[in-house]
């Protein structure tokens, strides 16, 4: 059976965790098989949108028991190339061209919480539980923390990553971790919503306007980050799709990228 399952469907990509007999632990192959998925995906001209969604009752679980076993006798020279790939899964996910939406349906658990905190949009069913587990094991999130404290702020980190807490889908909402709490049998239209909504848009607007968070959040406002921002507004009024967009508001008809 296979780890993920991909679908591109007009213009809406899904990439599902496919291993619910091990609540979607992932292991070094499937970290290699995620990558691979989404940086083929994020340089795709149709894609318009990822949804990363899970099979079974859990989102993913973390780290499967038989890469723990192996990681368990690994040197710390292993440990860094193994903690490298993982780095680098998340990385391509966060700076992903293309916007990403967690579709959670079930618990998520320690490196899961780096997926979804590495998606740009996450809606959770309201049974999900969230944890972050690892100083129960003698470890800590090193690998996904850059994306979790970015997602759930340095003060909540605080608490979950020392106490390994469970804590509820509604928890993660308030902390601000995922956008949106729902029950089970809306969470796909409300996924639908914010698809639709990503298909609407200007695909150069979102690509640019994706990479302007990445740039510009956590930055002091100095003169840099100002000049920065005056010329993304000037290139993205000159680009094609910006012109169209424009033009196409004041003649009050649907833009080029929304023409059948």
């Amino acid at each position: 059976m296979a780890a993920l399952l991909l679908s591109v469907t007009g213009g809406l990509a899904t990439v599902t965790l496919n291993r619910p007999e091990v609540r979607n632990a992932f292991s070094d192959t499937v970290i290699a098989e995620l990558t691979q998925a989404f940086a083929d995906l994020g340089g795709r001209d149709e894609v318009r949108a990822i949804v990363l969604a899970a099979e079974g009752p859990a989102f993913c679980a973390g780290a499967d028991l038989h890469w723990m076993r192996r990681m368990a006798d690994y040197t710390r020279e292993e440990n860094l190339a193994d903690a490298a790939k993982l780095a680098e899964m998340l990385r391509v996910i966060y700076e992903c061209p293309k916007p990403t939406v967690a579709r959670v349906q079930g618990d998520v658990f320690a490196g899961g919480m780096g997926l979804v905190a590495a998606c740009d949009m996450a809606v959770s069913v309201d049974t999900a539980n969230y944890c972050l587990s690892e100083v129960k094991l003698g470890l800590i999130p090193a690998t996904i923390s850059p994306y979790v404290i970015r997602a759930m702020g340095p003060r909540a980190a605080h608490r979950y990553f020392l106490t390994a807490e469970r804590f509820s889908a509604d928890e993660a909402h308030r902390i601000g971790f995922v956008h949106e709490v729902v029950a089970a049998e809306t969470l796909d239209a409300r996924v639908a919503e914010l698809t639709q909504a990503l298909a609407m848009a200007s695909p150069n607007a979102v690509r640019a306007g994706k990479r302007l968070v990445l740039d510009v959040a956590g930055r002091e406002i100095d003169a840099a980050l100002i000049a920065g921002t005056v010329e993304g507004i000037a290139d993205i009024r000159a680009s094609a799709e910006g012109r169209e967009g424009v033009q196409s508001f004041l003649q009050k008809r649907k833009p080029s990228w929304l023409a059948v």
